[in-house]
């Protein structure tokens, strides 16, 4: 007979997931390392009782705790740590994150959200009300009049790759194995949701003792099939202007190397998704930078007249094709390299169901000897050194431009021009919305393969600042520098506490420009005016349209245990930098606070975004703004073509 141990429902939990690794390419590391949390009456005394007794226990015996706990300031925000953490680790290892019922709970579905959404592996522990119902209904209890096994933590289920609730102790054996299996699969992961009801949490059963026994999750590399690779291959020798679209999946797979030699050998220009970018290294000949609504010049050109388009690990987004404005050639044809099927088959293209190192791999075997003419080859690289010069321009401008800013002002391309050239090649730049997620993807150089971090899935305005810690979390051999504006620091600055607490060592470059500087020029774009874009009040008339709000954010980062440092010229931007790469491993959080000129944009990227205008308006500024959109939507192409195996 098995031998049993009396625990309850959280310790089970906790001492299962310490007991959990997974394993690539020969390479293991724990899968969970460790829990964020918020402690609230719906956990307090179940995880927040476990979490404590295995602290206490690796204290006693002189090391590292099972699952080590760090303290948050915000749930959402301690998805976003989590989440940022698991893509630098190239999704093989994530956090845990618990939250009390209710609020707590629910304040992570953005979060919830932002993994699923950018296949991203989380494991998320939100508590619920009693499974019982023996005291109900309870504070924060939902009350749903028709469906009474309804709770607020049901919101997770669309949002996650993986639900269930333990309402039993019999339950949960079988629920952690299926969390572990998503979390670990790369085709499938994302948000993984066990909802724990307190009293559940609480509760001892007996546990079969091989239930704790280290466990081992290897993390596939699933080979395409070779008649698919055939296929493809097939397809890619008839072309005579191909181009390789580099997304996500070129990281996670680790595929760098592999696309690289493809690319050389062959002569194929790689364009980049946001989570691609990084794939080929500043300074490869056949890298063309950004494709899209924010690409270069130089890719956008190239995917207007690529007849074949190879997409490696992404899942085509409408930024990476422009709405469907970006290829537009009569007839492209589409190769789509994914471990997930659902991203193979989009656009109607030859399906490569497989591990993106794999399969490049394989497709270089199958295309050698073949390679686009030279005249391509050099086509590439003019577009690119044209482009390139535009970036200079941008990260070093003109007297003329500088002599137009008002004193103490710079442009945002001069500040992210002067990060780039100062920070390390290693070190990792991040942002995730705004108008810097578009002029980095368009700008940055990428020096290294992990150096690049831009969470532009869900764009989710508050991840800079619990994502440098998650990143630095990852790995503390590299700075990380967190571009964020003033629009989004406001939305979530209080994960500087945590990183004053646990001391961990993030840049934080504050952008001021009073007001959300992307979504004030989509407004104008679209004949909206910048209306309720700025931080200004109230005047006179009732309109948002007075002076500049007198809120100190330099002075609320300082509050929060931040060391700051306002800059106001080019020379005091730079002895920042040089400070903060100075700043000591376990400083803390390091703040450059710069104001930048909202109306000076980064260089063009040719290219169209699919908002929706008015059909209707009095105002002269939105119907003209309706004909240019009528225009644009003429280019929208359906990329369906008949014919091509699937």
């Amino acid at each position: 007979m098995s031998q049993t141990v009396r625990l309850t429902v959280a310790q089970a939990v906790v001492r299962f997931l310490a007991a959990q690794r997974s394993e690539r390419d020969g390479e293991q590391q724990r899968l969970l390392e460790g829990c964020l949390g918020i402690f609230g009456h719906g956990n307090v005394a179940g995880l927040g009782q476990a979490l404590l007794q295995d602290e206490l226990a690796a204290t006693q015996a002189g090391e590292r705790p099972g699952l080590p706990y760090v303290l948050a300031r915000n749930e959402q925000a301690m998805v976003h740590t989590a989440v940022a953490f698991a893509k630098q680790r190239d999704r093989l290892q994530t956090w845990a994150c618990t939250a009390s019922v209710g609020p707590g709970s629910t304040n992570m579905l953005t979060g919830a959200a932002l993994a699923t959404i950018n296949r991203l592996p989380v494991l998320l522990l939100p508590s619920s009300t009693f499974a019982t119902r023996s005291a109900g209904p309870l504070l924060q209890e939902l009350e749903h009049p028709v469906s009474a096994d309804v709770t607020v933590n049901d919101a997770f289920r669309p949002l996650s790759r993986f639900y269930d609730e333990v309402r039993r102790p019999e339950q949960l054996p079988a629920i952690l194995l299926q969390a572990m299996r998503v979390l670990t699969d790369p085709a499938d992961t994302g948000a993984v949701t066990i909802s724990l009801p307190q009293d559940v949490q609480a509760q001892a059963h007996d546990w079969p003792v091989e239930l704790f026994d280290e466990r081992v999750w290897y993390v596939r590399r699933p080979p395409a099939e070779p008649a698919a690779i055939a296929r493809a291959a097939q397809v890619i020798r008839s072309a005579r202007r191909p181009m390789v679209v580099a997304g996500g999946g070129v990281h996670y797979s680790r595929a760098e190397e592999a696309l690289a030699a493809l690319c050389s050998a062959t002569g194929m220009p790689v364009g980049e998704t946001q989570a691609g970018k990084g794939s080929l290294l500043h300074g490869d000949p056949r890298l063309l930078g950004a494709v899209g609504s924010t690409g270069t010049t130089a890719a956008n050109a190239v995917a207007a007249q690529a007849d074949v388009v190879i997409g490696v690990g992404t899942r085509w987004q409408d930024f990476t094709t422009a709405s469907r404005t970006a290829f537009a050639a009569e007839g492209v044809r589409f190769v789509n390299l994914n471990v997930a099927p659902v991203d193979a088959v989009k656009h109607s293209g030859v399906m490569v169901v497989g591990d993106a190192r794999e399969s490049l791999v394989a497709l270089a075997q199958a295309l050698e000897g073949w390679s686009v003419e030279d005249g391509y080859r050099e086509e590439q690289e003019r577009l690119w050194s044209s482009w390139d010069a535009e970036v200079e321009a941008a990260h070093h401008p003109s007297a003329e431009v500088t002599a137009a800013l008002a004193p103490g002002l710079l442009t945002q391309g001069e500040v992210l021009g002067l990060v780039n050239e100062l920070s390390d090649p290693r070190d990792v730049v991040l942002c995730a919305a705004g108008s810097m997620p578009g002029d980095l993807h368009k700008s940055w150089r990428v020096r290294d393969r992990r150096g690049y971090h831009v969470e532009y899935g869900y764009s989710c305005m508050g991840y800079e600042v619990p994502a440098a810690i998650g990143v630095r979390l990852a790995d503390e051999t590299r700075d990380v520098f967190a571009m964020v504006g003033d629009g989004g620091y406001l939305m979530m600055p209080t994960e500087l506490v945590t990183a004053v607490q646990e001391r961990v060592k993030v840049v934080v470059v504050l952008v001021q420009n009073h007001g959300f500087h992307s979504i004030g020029s989509l407004s104008q774009s679209l004949g909206s005016q910048r209306f309720g874009t700025s931080y200004r009040a109230r005047g006179a008339d009732g309109r948002l349209d007075g002076q500049t709000l007198p809120v100190d954010l330099a002075a609320n980062a300082r509050s929060l245990g931040a060391h700051v440092v306002e800059v106001e010229d080019r020379d005091g931007l730079v002895a920042a930098i040089h400070e903060a790469k100075g700043w000591p491993a376990d400083g803390g959080p390091f703040v450059i606070h710069v104001q930048t000129d909202p109306l000076v944009h980064g260089p063009d990227s040719a290219s169209w975004w699919d908002v929706p205008v008015s059909e209707i308006s009095e105002l002269t500024s939105t119907r003209e703004a309706f004909d240019a959109y009528r225009e644009h939507k003429t280019g929208q192409r359906a990329y369906l073509r008949p014919g091509d195996p699937q």
